[in-house]
């Protein structure tokens, strides 16, 4: 089974990013609550300068090495479970 990945990224306004996921579907979230620490600050200081997200590996970084849990973007914690107990993508 393949993990539901990011694999692209847009930022819209503020903090709100669209994703692309891996099976092609697109969400977007405001993702402001997610931006705790110092690694963060630059970012939070100067959205121009958070707009510099790319996508690597399946989740969202930055240029300073910050990076997110793709589960979490996607799914606000782990993925979810079919009754069986299996991840659902």
């Amino acid at each position: 089974m393949t993990l539901l990945r990011i694999r692209d990224v847009k930022v819209l306004a503020g903090f709100t990013v669209q994703l692309t996921l891996t099976d092609g579907s697109v969400i977007e979230k405001d993702i402001s609550n997610l931006l705790n620490g110092p690694v963060f600050e630059p970012y939070l200081k100067d959205p121009s300068q958070f707009s510099l997200v790319s996508v690597q590996d399946g989740t969202l970084v930055w240029p300073n090495g910050a990076d997110l849990c793709p589960d979490v973007l996607i799914w606000d914690g782990l993925p979810p479970e079919d009754p069986l107990g299996q991840v659902v993508n």
